[in-house]
């Protein structure tokens, strides 16, 4: 049994190795993982997520591994959470981000992880929100959460970060494309990447056009910006970062900042409550409870409705 007080101590002395320790019960859903964030908890709130959402092939990797550059020359502690897909294998992360961010691997600033989602849809691994709080505790001052790129159920995202990022390459497909993926209605920054390859200007005009057919916008909405870069060499990364702090005071002033952080825990307590119904209903197959309800149903005297109801109130009063 792990330490955790002592972890948790230690992680917040910024040691990688209690910060990897964390995350590794929160991954492996530890019996542990209830002490671990109820010691967490105070030590939370300070973070600055951005999500980092798009197609394969954009450039999220390389756009990450920028903007770590950038925001370690503003002197921020950043912690990374590149989700790769499972392997069908161990379980474990496929691809393995962290081999394209080896630059920043002797900085002690930087803490990255590369988790596996484990089949879970939406781009985000089951344990992200976890996660997130570990690297927010250990005094990551930005937490940059890079999504394995699956498209339409990539907008999970948004309700994960403090701001959304979506980048696009040209060559890559149309903004229609991009309209039809659903992640066009998540962004609150547009990036733009491989601009240096012929179609750059007219991907971003399309972009452009694809976003003012949305929602009329009222003065003092939030306009999401459209920036070029060339990750690869580092260009338009400073406009990117600054694009993103002005999203942040937009937020701040006008309350947005904690009313999605306190969306964001709602939808985190929903999700481990559906989770331990879902448990405890599993518990019950091959229980006689179960199957009379079932016979009921077949029998025409109820409805698969009215059925749950009476299965949920049972498990909530514990009969």
């Amino acid at each position: 049994m792990a330490d955790v007080p002592t972890l948790v101590e230690q992680a917040r002395d910024g040691r990688p190795r209690a910060v990897a320790r964390l995350i590794s019960l929160v991954e492996g859903a530890s019996p542990q993982l209830r002490e671990v964030m109820a010691a967490l908890a105070p030590l939370t709130g300070g973070a600055y997520v951005v999500g980092l959402t798009g197609s394969p092939g954009v450039g999220k990797s390389t756009s990450t591994s920028a903007l770590v550059t950038a925001y370690r020359k503003r002197g921020k502690r950043v912690g990374v959470l590149a989700v790769d897909p499972s392997s069908p294998f161990s379980g474990g992360a496929l691809l393995g981000d962290r081999v394209r961010m080896s630059d920043h691997a002797s900085d002690p600033g930087v803490y990255i992880r590369s988790m596996a989602t484990r089949g879970h849809l939406g781009g985000l691994a089951w344990a992200a929100p976890q996660a997130i709080r570990v690297l927010d505790a250990a005094g990551c001052e930005v937490i940059l959460v890079e999504t394995v790129g699956v498209g339409q159920s990539e907008v999970e995202i948004a309700a994960q970060a403090d701001t959304s990022v979506v980048l696009l390459a040209p060559g890559m497909g149309d903004g229609i494309q991009a309209a039809k993926a659903g992640i066009l209605e998540i962004g609150d920054v547009y990036v733009v990447n491989k601009a240096d390859r012929d179609g750059a200007d007219a991907t971003a005009r399309e972009l452009n056009h694809m976003l003012g057919l949305g929602e009329a916008r009222g003065p003092g909405d939030w306009r999401p910006p459209i920036v070029k870069t060339v990750a690869a060499r580092g260009e338009g990364i400073d406009e990117v970062v600054e694009a993103l702090e002005k999203h942040r005071a937009w937020m701040e002033e006008r309350g947005v900042l904690a009313d999605r952080r306190r969306r964001r825990a709602a939808l985190e307590v929903e999700h481990i409550a559906v989770t331990a119904l879902r448990r405890r209903i599993g518990d019950l197959h091959g229980d006689r409870r179960l199957d009379a309800l079932a016979e009921r149903i077949i029998s025409g005297e109820t409805d698969p409705y009215t059925a749950a109801d009476e299965l949920i109130e049972g498990l909530t009063n514990g009969s």
